[in-house]
């Protein structure tokens, strides 16, 4: 059973296109930590398994540079960091700071094929703008940054990431202070 966050009745305003692009530079931030760490531990692993003298020379040798492991290592940790938080609490350490979540129109926390859904769609309209951008160059800004504004970017308060899983980001209402 998905942890319910409201009452089913209770409807929250939606997120603010403003709160929710802080919280996607604050978790970018956090991301990149995360990151920095797996990419840490697979290289300790890597370095074990293939022998510390024959890795290095693969290193200087420049074989390493496009590890399809490592993309993989690392496209499934960031996935099972948000997702993690998404289906527990329905917050990132970003959108807590921001006070908005994701859950769905019924109050209840996404499932993870949700949450994969959400980190897929957003994963591919940037990959395609990367992609684009080193084949063809600065004109493809033109195209590549609105479509991921146009990502997260809310109409009628749901962004494409919403409409895709199921679900909304919607802004917490403020603790009620204590006497």
């Amino acid at each position: 059973m998905p942890r319910r966050f409201h009452d089913a009745e209770e409807l929250l305003p939606p997120a603010t296109v403003f709160k929710r692009a802080l919280a996607i530079v604050y978790d970018g931030l956090i991301s990149i930590a995360v990151l920095l760490v797996a990419t840490w531990i697979y290289t300790m692993i890597a370095g074990s398994l293939t022998g510390w003298d024959r890795y290095e020379q693969l290193a200087e040798a420049g074989r390493l540079s496009g590890d399809p492991g490592l993309t993989f290592v690392l496209f499934l940790v960031l996935y099972l960091f948000f997702a993690y938080f998404w289906t527990r609490i329905g917050q990132t350490l970003g959108m807590q700071v921001w006070r908005i979540r994701i859950e769905n129109l019924d109050g209840t926390a996404v499932s993870w094929t949700q949450a994969l859904i959400r980190y897929v769609t957003a994963s591919a309209v940037v990959f395609l703008a990367m992609l684009g951008g080193y084949y063809l160059g600065a004109a493809t800004l033109f195209i590549s940054i609105p479509a991921i504004i146009a990502l997260f970017l809310p109409i009628n308060g749901l962004s494409v990431t919403d409409r895709m899983s199921n679900s909304v980001v919607v802004q917490v209402p403020k603790p009620p202070k204590s006497a």
